[in-house]
């Protein structure tokens, strides 16, 4: 994994740089090459002398090493990156983030990890679902280093290797369900797609925070024959229910109809309340009369501009 290059570490290196390296060139060396040359008659009567041009070369080289050896001693790291240790090629933990000074020759750095969370997508692409579907699907996974000492060490890419358990994982998932309860439940299925991916990551310290579904993509045959079958089955539930509720409508009915029979005074107090109801509008005449009365009839049936009959033989 690339990093970005750290400004103000590359500034500390290069003050410690050159300022170990030009003072011991001006001191060292450079008395060599003037004693070597002398001045420029002499020197084109007597060429320099090999050996002292050849050892003011190596204390260059020298110089330049040592000095650039001193200047990586100097460690800078942000907040969201780890050093891992090594001394002596053992692991010793980790440094950052700040500012500290790591001795040449005894310790060494294995690797500087990214803490940071990433997201990665694993792609399943024509995979057979328990009932023989074959689909695609996409899932998007969210993943943070939680130890950057075994993920520096105990793998050598941690990124390809949870890329890859994760996509093992994905399949897995697709394989073990039909077709249906992926495309209805994916949060279910993001889920134990999450726990596979975790029982193999947490071996290199690395923790899965989530994975999301993003897309599955099936057969437009097969999606069609489920939405047919989903009508179906929302059709059957909705004249369930209307069942359901015209018998508990009916049962209602018959237990207030066992009270009014039963109780003396209801059916009486039943009526009012119908013509209390039937008031309510303004097109309705009513005419109250008692049950078992002739004129009664009469008027209500000339209200409603009807003939009542006579019975023969009674004179009106």
């Amino acid at each position: 994994m690339k990093f970005r290059r750290n400004p103000v570490q590359s500034f500390i290196r290069n003050v410690v740089r050159w300022g170990i390296a030009i003072p011991m060139l001006y001191l060292i060396v450079w008395p060599i090459f003037r004693g070597a040359a002398g001045n420029l008659e002499a020197a084109l009567n007597n060429p320099p002398d090999p050996g002292q041009i050849g050892l003011g070369i190596v204390l260059t080289l020298f110089i330049l090493w040592f000095s650039n050896t001193i200047a990586k001693m100097f460690q800078i790291l942000p907040e969201w990156e780890r050093l891992v240790l090594l001394r002596l090629g053992k692991s010793v933990g980790t440094r950052g983030p700040g500012f500290f000074i790591i001795p040449p020759f005894i310790y060494s750095v294995a690797r500087i990890m990214d803490i940071r969370i990433t997201t990665y997508e694993v792609k399943a692409t024509r995979t057979l679902t328990k009932d023989n579907v074959p689909i695609d699907v996409i899932a998007a996974v969210e993943l943070e280093i939680e130890n950057p000492e075994k993920a520096a060490i105990a793998v050598r890419d941690y990124w390809k290797t949870t890329e890859w358990a994760s996509m093992e994982a994905l399949k897995s998932a697709i394989g073990k369900n039909d077709l249906r309860p992926l495309l209805s439940d994916t949060e279910s299925i993001a889920i134990s797609v999450k726990t596979a991916i975790d029982a193999d990551a947490k071996d290199f310290g690395v923790n899965v925070r989530a994975v999301r579904i993003t897309d599955i993509a099936a057969p437009d045959s097969l999606i069609e024959e489920l939405a047919v079958i989903a009508r179906a089955e929302r059709s059957s539930q909705a004249k369930q229910i209307q069942a359901e509720a015209e018998i508990v409508v009916a049962t209602q009915l018959a237990e207030a109809t066992r009270k009014l029979t039963t109780q003396k005074g209801a059916m009486e107090l039943r009526q009012i309340q119908a013509l209390l109801e039937i008031s309510k509008e303004e097109s309705s005449t009513i005419i109250i009369y008692p049950m078992d009365s002739f004129a009664g009839e009469n008027i209500a049936s000339a209200a409603a501009g009807t003939r009542a009959s006579v019975p023969t033989g009674e004179n009106l």
